[in-house]
């Protein structure tokens, strides 16, 4: 993954324009486990901080391919904050860091060279279709959490 200075997805024709005055997470839509861990930080984001989009919208392939992320097969959550993009264990740590306490411990995860931290990353979202399984369709956000979404 190039780096890509912030808000470098504003410069791109193929992205098209979204709402990013609040943290995105992107993430897997057909993958259960990925719409499991969306539905943890919906629960938790008491602060209604997050907006979270599908990978497989027009949108959120726009975004994994100009980060030059496979569009084929999501194997990070993406988290867009302050024009930024945060991958892998970088992405979850923040992820939680963003609820508040107590999960803002997960910080403390940050002593874990980020190398190692990803390979364990990379251990789970290889194998997380066979963990939890694959949806037939694109997870759909229920009347409570529909705002929060973009492109559903």
């Amino acid at each position: 993954m190039a780096a890509h200075s912030d808000y470098s997805y504003r410069g791109d024709p193929s992205v098209p324009a979204f709402a990013d005055d609040r943290p995105l997470i992107l993430f897997d839509g057909e993958c259960v486990f990925c719409s499991g861990w969306v539905q943890f930080l919906l629960k938790r984001d008491r602060e209604k901080r997050y907006r979270f989009i599908v990978a497989q919208t027009p949108l959120g392939e726009a975004l994994y391919r100009h980060y030059g992320l496979e569009t084929r097969d999501y194997e990070t959550n993406l988290l867009l904050d302050r024009g930024r993009a945060y991958y892998k264990s970088d992405a979850t740590i923040r992820m939680l860091e963003g609820l508040g306490m107590p999960w803002a411990l997960a910080g403390m995860l940050r002593i874990v060279p980020r190398r190692i931290a990803d390979v364990a990353y990379g251990v789970v979202a290889r194998n997380r279709l066979r963990i939890a399984g694959r949806r037939e369709s694109c997870m759909v956000p229920t009347a409570e959490v529909r705002e929060r979404f973009l492109g559903s």
